[in-house]
């Protein structure tokens, strides 16, 4: 039986929805973007283009999600499947978009630079618990009007697992849709097997930006999955109550849906978000409070109940260190998202509110995810009955080490972790060299960037990524690219 945890009582979902869909027709989305508007227009919405304003009607809405895929799959650089995003199937991916990582050797933060993302892609290529990569932080020695394209760039030259990526502006799709094409080759292959999920954001309260509505269009005319990632602040930028907080999360996630599927029906979406609860102390957005994490947990239940997989920024932490509030929060952050089924889990490596990656605390999330992973799998008889058999082999031979039942079900029964998780006695940890937690991460980044595999992509599709990315910096001034170390 597979674990679950819930929040909200169907009744308490159906009214949320119910709130939220009257909140679009009554009270409506700002939309910047005229295109949108004379679309949603044509579909009989109330549009005031002064005012950039619409109020939407149920048939709209009915009509968005009786096309929006109820699943759909995800391929990595080779066309291999990946993922199923359908019921309750669980994948981890890092979050992203960092603006500062914390440095190995100081254990400072500091902005990155490419060398960096290249060490990024190569560990992530190796962590088994992470299923996929996404653009996890911003190199700052490349022009910003690139970094959202380059970052993809890195990405595909340098790992195989498909990405988690979005744009800042709506200029970098061209380029960032291009790059995919130089992998897949046709329009039509890269729909068959998309690499990439971008991340689209809604401004809280329920509007729309030019960029990021743009954004929602054009990878629905590619047929590119989208996730939306609505930030409602509890207690600022929404209603102080959870419940207020999800019937705003509903309504701004609903209008994304509106607008990706009235551009081409059928596009895949995730159902996610980064809601937070607003600490008037500090004046922060606390990703680790448990009040964010049931936040995240509620709304993939309402996703659920509409029929759309889902996602959700949980499993990461606001602590400035690898410390014990980086593994508290980041743990039970991920226990949650797993035990309520979140589909694409964002979050591993991330500290300080988001804005920081950290390489050690990828491998250590990495053990988290895998911890996670197994709970989820529960508990099942698995040549156990009838019992009596093997008590008495136990009584016979005073342990069951090397049994056949035990040789045949130790790696798959137990969760065994890496290097990184001391399981050691205290007596061979002190002679061992009392090795600290973060030592232990660093060394397991240290192992898996020199055992790194490059990407099997042909040279001359790497050749090609490389031609369009030269091309799109010579557009800002950048004659060269930054060296790439193999």
């Amino acid at each position: 039986m597979r674990p679950v945890v819930r929040f909200l009582s169907d009744g308490l979902v159906e009214r949320i929805v119910e709130e939220a869909r009257e909140v679009l027709c009554k009270l409506g989305v700002q939309i910047y973007n005229v295109n949108i508007l004379t679309r949603l227009a044509d579909y009989g919405a109330h549009v005031d283009t002064e005012k950039m304003h619409t109020l939407l009607t149920d048939e709209i809405i009915d009509m968005a999600l009786s096309t929006v895929p109820r699943s759909f799959k995800l391929y990595n650089i080779l066309g291999h499947e990946t993922h199923n995003f359908s019921g309750y199937n669980v994948y981890f991916t890092p979050g992203s978009a960092a603006l500062y990582i914390l440095d190995s050797k100081t254990k400072k933060t500091r902005k990155p630079k490419t060398d960096d993302y290249i060490m990024y892609a190569k560990l992530i290529s190796r962590l088994e618990n992470i299923a996929s990569q996404s653009t996890a932080f911003i190199p700052e020695d490349v022009h910003e009007k690139i970094s959202d394209s380059y970052r993809l760039y890195l990405s595909l030259l340098f790992c195989e697992k498909p990405i988690i990526t979005g744009a800042f502006t709506a200029g970098a799709f061209a380029i960032m849709k291009d790059l995919q094409l130089a992998i897949r080759g046709t329009r039509q292959e890269l729909a068959a097997k998309p690499l990439t999920i971008f991340s689209c954001c809604p401004t809280s309260p329920i509007k729309w930006s030019d960029v990021t509505s743009q954004n929602v269009v054009d990878c629905a005319r590619y047929s590119i999955p989208v996730e939306f990632v609505s930030m409602p602040l509890s207690g600022f930028m929404a209603p102080v109550t959870l419940v207020g907080t999800l019937v705003q999360h509903t309504a701004e996630t609903l209008s994304g849906i509106v607008i990706s599927q009235l551009t081409n029906p059928g596009t895949p979406v995730l159902y996610g978000g980064s809601p937070a609860i607003f600490d008037v102390r500090y004046e922060t957005t606390p990703m680790g409070a448990v009040e964010t994490q049931m936040l995240d947990c509620a709304f993939n239940e309402i996703g659920k109940y509409i029929g759309i997989p889902t996602q959700g920024y949980i499993s990461l932490s606001d602590a400035k260190q690898l410390d014990s509030q980086a593994g508290l929060e980041s743990s039970m952050g991920a226990t949650l998202a797993a035990l309520s089924g979140i589909n694409n889990i964002s979050g591993p490596g991330m500290l300080d509110f988001e804005n920081c990656q950290s390489f050690e605390k990828l491998v250590l999330d990495n053990e988290i995810c895998g911890m996670a992973l197994r709970m989820i799998e529960g508990i099942e008889p698995k040549e156990d009955f009838p019992s009596v058999p093997h008590l008495e082999e136990l009584i016979k031979e005073k342990h069951l080490l090397i049994s056949n039942h035990t040789r045949r079900h130790f790696k798959k029964e137990f969760y065994i972790p890496g290097p990184t998780i001391d399981r050691a006695s205290r007596k061979r940890w002190q002679e061992e060299g009392s090795v600290t937690l973060w030592e232990r991460a660093h060394r397991e980044v240290e192992k898996h960037v020199r055992e790194y595999t490059p990407s099997r992509i042909p040279d001359t599709t790497k050749k090609d990524l490389t031609k369009l990315m030269e091309i799109e910096a010579r557009r800002y001034g950048m004659n060269r690219l930054p060296q790439i170390s193999p």
